[in-house]
């Protein structure tokens, strides 16, 4: 693709510097960037690069004093940029219709421009939304729902009666609606099953990551909302449900039937116990362990997980604690002596 600076800015809605004929050709990084190319500058700390580049155009905040080559001003570069990468880059997408080594129900039903890959197996009453795209090594079971638009990468496994929306990007070896992991005692000391007989909802312009796990309810539903992205490892067991437009990075762990509100962020290796309520917009940082329902808006870290504030002072003292302990044990001995002494 060849689009002037001019027209660029436009199609961004931002306003332009400098030559507006110049063509821009691809997108890079600030270190990587050659002629035709544009970057873009967001930290200041970054500004060597910059002065350094060999882009054709830069996308820089407001303020920034640049002029040795065309500038894309956006008091969001990186966002900007974002949307400057949708124009030069389409990820691959195979053409539309059924391989012939696919195993596909008689009873499914695929929609116009849907195209379903290699030795996928595609069983009964399945639904398949138009324009969806099911890559090599997919199988769905019986009576699953995929919406429009929807990719579903390869190795993944679509259970039973899974309902998934629409524009939902399904990333290599996702297991989406296996049992919930649910067991009783029984009087002879054995362990006896109970059936998850629920099911795992899928909301709209969802991502999740490579091998993460969903577990479908026992009763009722396992729900994922709209906009959520879920990053690789992730494990969601049975009855969880996770609000709008959330993020959860790598190795989060969430116990059963805990719910998680709208826009939080869960960093990396964050556990939840089981029925815990965590609130809309909370910040949860990477290694905590959620044992307690968390209110809205807070912004917590530790295991057991405390507000951060507390768990800064508490780790601000950490590295004194052991001239403290030395300091006590040298106080015991003398208030030990001073009682003998009485």
């Amino acid at each position: 693709m060849n689009i002037s600076v001019k027209e660029l800015a436009e199609r961004l809605n931002c306003p332009f510097e400098g030559d507006g004929k110049t063509v821009i050709t691809g997108v890079a990084s600030l270190e990587m960037a050659g002629k035709g190319d544009l970057v873009f500058l967001s930290k200041p700390k970054l500004r060597a690069f910059l002065e350094k580049t060999d882009a054709s155009a830069a996308i820089l905040p407001p303020g920034e004093p640049f002029d040795r080559i065309p500038v894309i001003r956006a008091a969001d570069p990186h966002l900007a940029f974002v949307r400057a990468v949708q124009l030069f880059y389409s990820p691959y997408r195979p053409q539309p219709g059924i391989h012939p080594t696919a195993v596909v129900s008689i009873s499914a039903r695929i929609g116009a421009g849907a195209a379903v890959g290699a030795y996928c197996s595609v069983a009964d009453d399945v639904e398949i939304g138009a324009g969806a795209v099911i890559f090599p090594l997919v199988t769905i079971y019986p009576r699953a729902k995929i919406g429009e638009q929807t990719v579903i990468h390869s190795g993944v496994s679509i259970r039973e009666d899974v309902k998934v929306g629409s524009r939902v990007i399904i990333h290599n070896g996702v297991v989406i609606g296996s049992d919930g992991f649910g067991y009783l005692k029984g009087e002879d000391g054995s362990r006896i099953k109970i059936p998850q007989k629920g099911i795992v909802v899928i909301e709209d312009d969802v991502e999740i990551g490579a091998n993460t796990t969903i577990d479908r309810a026992a009763l009722g539903e396992t729900i994922i909302r709209k906009g959520t992205k879920i990053d690789n490892l992730v494990m969601i067991a049975h009855n969880v449900e996770i609000g709008e437009n959330g993020i959860l990075a790598a190795q989060v762990g969430i116990a059963g039937s805990s719910k998680v509100g709208k826009n939080a962020l869960l960093m990396g290796q964050v556990g939840i116990a089981d029925h815990v309520t965590v609130g809309d917009n909370v910040f949860i940082a990477a290694k905590s362990g959620v044992t307690k329902d968390i209110p809205s808006g807070s912004f917590v870290s530790g295991s057991p997980h405390l507000d951060i504030r507390d768990w800064r002072k508490v780790w601000a003292l950490m590295p004194q604690m052991y001239d403290i302990v030395k300091d006590f044990k040298k106080l015991k001995v003398r208030v030990e002596k001073l009682e003998k002494n009485k």
